[in-house]
């Protein structure tokens, strides 16, 4: 059984992690705004100056499919490396295994909300205001984690036995970039590959995104649905796979 002592642990690593991850760099975390911002202004000057692309406020629409991906990427990447990484910690300290890739994803969260920030308040600078459905980003964003929680505890208990896993998933990442409608809409996807487009969290969080900040409007109570249902999905695969392989972790570490 968890209790307060595993909390205070996945707390103290959240912390750990992050203070960790910018160590020693005179941005700090001013990296979390600027990798987005970056990326932002070189796919919309391509899209609006190179490629004719229609979409209005197309620097809001392009974060709106953008900062979920960097979220996934950077997570799923470090939640895969997390045993690994701290298998000093798994060998000498008897906590359940599953604390390590659960405060490693949610350690990105803090990234993932200063991201989002930088998000609303651009929506705001293009003349999209604050609305009610702005009620609805916990729960759209917090399926995403729920879904790269399952995905890293699957990979993670994997890389201890297959150490190029971490390699595979960094090449997923890749592909999976072209597979969420960052720079285009789901307009343009062709109608036989729309329901594979809304099972696939990242481009129905893509979507719910444009619809809360740029539409003013609620996310369609079915691509919500489908991305819940495929999260919890995951997960609950995810606990399972790990729980089948924690025991067998000492022998390869």
């Amino acid at each position: 059984m968890w209790n307060g002592d595993y909390f205070f642990l996945i707390r103290k690593l959240i912390l750990k992690d992050f203070k960790t991850r910018y160590r020693n760099m005179s941005l700090g975390v001013l990296w979390s705004l600027l990798n987005p911002i970056v990326m932002m202004s070189v796919l919309t000057f391509l899209f609006t100056k190179v490629f004719k692309n229609p979409e209005p406020n197309f620097p809001v629409f392009v974060l709106c499919g953008l900062l979920p991906f960097n979220f996934f990427s950077i997570a799923w990447s470090s939640g895969t490396g997390s045993v690994m990484d701290n298998m000093g910690l798994v060998k000498r300290v008897p906590v359940p295994r599953e604390v390590i890739p659960i405060a490693t994803v949610l350690s990105c969260c803090l990234h993932l909300m200063i991201q989002i920030a930088l998000l609303l308040t651009m929506a705001i600078a293009f003349g999209r205001g604050v609305n009610v459905n702005w009620l609805w980003l916990p729960l759209v964003l917090g399926l995403e984690v729920v879904f790269v929680l399952g995905l890293s505890l699957i990979t993670a208990g994997l890389n201890v036995f297959v150490r190029d896993t971490r390699y595979v998933v960094e090449s997923i990442n890749v592909v999976v970039f072209w597979l969420v409608p960052t720079f285009y809409s789901l307009s343009v996807v062709p109608r036989q590959y729309i329901e594979i487009y809304q099972l696939n969290p990242l481009a129905a969080l893509a979507v719910s995104l444009r619809n809360i900040l740029l539409e003013g409007k609620a996310p369609a109570s079915s691509l919500v649905t489908k991305m819940a249902l495929v999260s919890f999905a995951c997960f609950g695969v995810g606990w399972v796979v790990f729980g089948k392989l924690k025991s067998r972790f000492y022998n390869y570490l």
